[in-house]
């Protein structure tokens, strides 16, 4: 039976309804859509894994951020307390950082991109937790001023770092198998959360950083010197980007279950800032009026 709220009369007969406490909904995370097309229909996508771990390791509410290019980014803003951006199957479109298309079989989204990057500067004007996977990585960068490689296996001393190095035939395991070893830069925000020693990833990716942008700072890469981490310098709360999936079967990997722990526990720490601060408001406002 739902609760209800209870008539009292006090002892000098007046009345007053007093309504059981409310129970506090968890820290709402958003999370940008994809486009996508099926049978002709145009639709927005969010991958079941993502709105998983962040239920289930980062334990929030994912709402998600649909991205037509139309959206009033600032009402959803508004009951947000943190930011995903998820990997996709669409890259960063390149006139964003200077370049053609190199590859036009591959997919783009440019409504996406229409939402993200200039999302990704708000955010960071409001100092909003935001964690950032595979393709939000590249969105960070290029919306900072950087740049990407088109195609990283085609760079000379680069690694083939596309899942199952790019097989047509791989199965979806075999494409997010753990792929090489990741290093945390010592004294970083990656190495606080998951430590300094070297951790095994999986790859996904086959753009990947080229020129960093400046507000950035690396913290981890691959053996072969890609970026593989960054965070936002001018940020002034939780804000980290992989290039890899730890949302990926988090529960067998120590670092992706930290991760995601990490961004929780920001988050709610979002929440209580915000909400102290309401109440001084309201505080302060009450009593700008009694006086």
């Amino acid at each position: 039976m739902r609760n209800s709220a209870s008539p009292t009369v006090g002892p000098s007969g007046e009345f007053s309804i007093s309504r059981p406490p409310q129970k506090r909904h968890k820290p709402v995370v958003l999370v940008p859509c994809d486009n996508r097309v099926y049978d002709d229909r145009p639709m927005q996508v969010l991958l079941t894994r993502y709105s998983d771990a962040l239920r289930d390791q980062a334990d929030v509410l994912t709402i998600p951020l649909l991205c037509t290019g139309k959206e009033d980014v600032e009402a959803y803003l508004a009951m947000a307390h943190g930011i995903m951006l998820t990997g996709s199957p669409s890259n960063v479109h390149p006139s964003h950082f200077g370049q053609d298309v190199y590859d036009p079989s591959l997919p783009l989204d440019p409504a996406r991109d229409s939402i993200t990057l200039p999302l990704i500067r708000r955010v960071i004007e409001l100092g909003l937790p935001m964690l950032a996977i595979c393709r939000g990585l590249q969105e960070i960068n290029v919306a900072l001023g950087g740049t990407l490689h088109q195609a990283v296996h085609e760079i000379d001393g680069r690694h083939d770092h596309r899942g199952a190095k790019g097989r047509p035939d791989a199965t979806t395991d075999e494409v997010y198998a753990a792929a090489h070893l990741l290093h945390a830069v010592p004294g970083g925000c990656l190495a606080a959360i998951i430590g300094t020693g070297d951790v095994t990833v999986n790859s996904i990716h086959g753009q990947g950083i080229d020129q960093l942008a400046p507000d950035l700072k690396v913290e981890g890469h691959a053996p072969d010197g890609q970026i593989e981490a960054v965070s936002i310098a001018s940020h002034r709360g939780f804000s980290l980007a992989v290039q890899w999936h730890p949302e990926w079967k988090p529960w067998e990997s120590e670092a992706s279950l930290q991760i995601f722990s990490a961004f929780g526990a920001a988050c709610c720490a979002w929440r209580a800032a915000q909400t102290q601060k309401e109440n001084r408001e309201k505080n302060f406002a009450s009593t700008a009026k009694a006086a």
